[in-house]
């Protein structure tokens, strides 16, 4: 061997039809096809657009229906305006106290117990009512010097201070126009003039 440097060694036949046969199918790189896959880069975050107002779904917002009432409210029937209780004219009252003008109707509720006394005259204000009376007596009186039969416990003079009340109840005051205390020769503090509404389709009173 001379100048110290290796031999090439010749490839056999056999070695050469290999290399041949490998080589035969292999492309250049730069003639190779790249696939979409390799070119293709992902996305990056900033470069996603943001959805349009058309493909974001409007979210479904349950309509509130008022809850209907499961209580029917019953029909009231409305109560009748009652007016309010009106003095007697004063030529009405010189009238009575002269005796010119006629007291249709008497009662007498002295000595009655208190429940007696407004059933009693409860009865006497609607009978003259329905009688047609304009101007009426009650008589309660001045009340008692003692106890007397009314109870130990019984007030002097409660029906005095009682019937004015009662008198002014609903109960009473579709019936009654107003009231004034008597003349004296009628029983003065202790009976009362009370005039009488009219019944409806009746003339006014």
């Amino acid at each position: 061997m001379s100048g110290g440097g290796r031999r090439k060694r010749i490839l056999t036949a056999d070695e050469t039809a290999l290399w041949t046969h490998v080589t035969r199918h292999i492309e250049p790189l730069s003639q190779r096809r790249i696939s979409d896959s390799e070119t293709s880069e992902p996305a990056s975050e900033g470069s996603l657009k943001p959805p349009t107002p058309t493909e974001i779904a409007a979210p479904h917002i349950a309509q509130h229906k008022p809850q209907q009432k499961s209580i029917v409210q019953r029909n009231k029937i409305p109560e009748p305006d009652i007016p309010p209780l009106a003095p007697l004219e004063k030529r009405l009252r010189q009238r009575l106290s002269r005796g010119a003008h006629p007291i249709e109707a008497v009662i007498d509720l002295h000595g009655k117990r208190q429940n007696e006394a407004h059933e009693a005259l409860r009865r006497f204000i609607i009978d003259a009512q329905r009688q047609g009376a304009a101007v009426v007596l009650v008589v309660t009186g001045k009340g008692a010097s003692g106890a007397e039969d009314r109870g130990l416990f019984e007030e002097r003079g409660v029906l005095r201070r009682t019937v004015p009340h009662w008198l002014r109840m609903p109960d009473l005051r579709p019936y009654v126009i107003g009231f004034e205390p008597a003349a004296q020769h009628h029983g003065g503090a202790g009976a009362l003039y009370v005039r009488i509404r009219r019944r409806r389709g009746s003339d006014a009173s």
